[in-house]
């Protein structure tokens, strides 16, 4: 066979076992504001009822198709743009699975989503990532961990552009410096994210910054003076933060609550602690408690009950609270 019918020859069969792709239509921002819209209604519903199970199959769906949309032609900011919702899609499964403490799959869901979001070159949804990595390192008990996620945060672009992100990594810090005991670190870095909030102009940010005000501040407050045996001030943030909690946030209203009932109990008042302890139930109307929310109740009941065994208020919560758990 001369060489040049091997060529011909050669290059046919080559043409008939490739397929033929079709040209699917390119990507543009119209397609990356549509999944944003479904990416803010994944934060809202966590903003109601917190972390579940269908949110976080709901975020992975999500995250499919953005990566799908990768697949077709788009100019480099609709890529960033693209790569910054598959991270913030799989963030959301990840804090799903922190609130529901499936600590593990929220580990593995973390660690794709710092992929996307360095692939997205996007700040604050690096920011995001980092504070999340932060949150999961506290419900693991890995308090150094905890802390070198919280320096990122704070050393993050994000932060030393932005005093609002300032303030979220600051006041990660002072949780961080807490639970390793350092009290005079976590004050200060708690005075720190207090002054960078009330720098922060009132700029436009990403819809899931929408939990960070004067309300979760003063929430986050309170667990790090809980934390430092200060429960008088602990007492006083918690009414300060259920003053300003917008009412779309009953997850967030439910967690603060807990920790007034529990600064409550510290300062020796049970049978007020009590009472505060079983509105957590009526604010989740019905809704299961995710796992972040059990955890502080049982931390709530063990207290109780080393304090006043024998009361009548603890016999009725504990009845209570296992009509509660049986129900969620």
């Amino acid at each position: 066979m001369r060489r040049r019918d091997f060529i011909a020859s050669t290059t046919g069969t080559a043409a008939a076992v490739v397929p033929v792709v079709k040209q699917r239509r390119s990507v543009g921002m119209t397609d990356v504001a549509r999944a944003s819209a479904g990416m803010n209604l994944l934060v809202e519903a966590d903003d109601r009822q917190g972390g579940h199970a269908s949110l976080a199959t709901a975020a992975l769906e999500a995250r499919a198709k953005v990566l799908e949309l990768q697949q077709r032609n788009a100019s480099e900011r609709v890529r960033r743009a693209l790569y910054a919702l598959a991270a913030e899609f799989t963030t959301v499964a990840a804090w799903s699975c922190i609130d529901l403490r499936d600590l593990d799959k929220a580990r593995t869901y973390l660690h794709e989503s710092s992929t996307f979001a360095g692939l997205s070159q996007d700040p604050p949804t690096a920011m995001r990532v980092w504070v999340n990595m932060a949150m999961l390192a506290y419900q693991r008990k890995n308090w150094p961990e905890q802390l070198a996620a919280a320096q990122a945060a704070n050393a993050s672009p994000a932060a030393r552009r932005d005093p609002f992100f300032g303030s979220m990594g600051r006041v990660r810090l002072a949780l961080a410096h807490s639970s390793l005991g350092d009290l005079r670190a976590a004050r200060r870095s708690l005075g720190a994210a207090q002054e960078n909030y009330r720098k922060a102009a009132e700029d436009e940010r990403p819809r899931w910054t929408a939990f960070y005000g004067p309300a979760e501040l003063n929430h986050l407050a309170a667990i790090i003076l809980n934390h430092n045996g200060e429960p008088a001030e602990a007492e006083a943030m918690a009414h300060r933060s259920l003053a300003k909690i917008p009412a779309e946030f009953q997850r967030n209203r439910a967690l603060a609550t807990c920790q007034l009932a529990l600064a409550q109990l510290r300062q020796g008042e049970p049978e007020q602690a009590t009472a505060t302890a079983g509105t957590v139930f009526t604010i989740m109307e019905g809704a299961p408690l995710p796992g972040r929310m059990r955890t502080l109740i049982g931390d709530f009941h063990r207290d109780l009950f080393r304090l006043a065994p024998s009361t009548t208020y603890a016999r009725d919560w504990a009845d209570r609270m296992r009509d509660e758990w049986s129900r969620t």
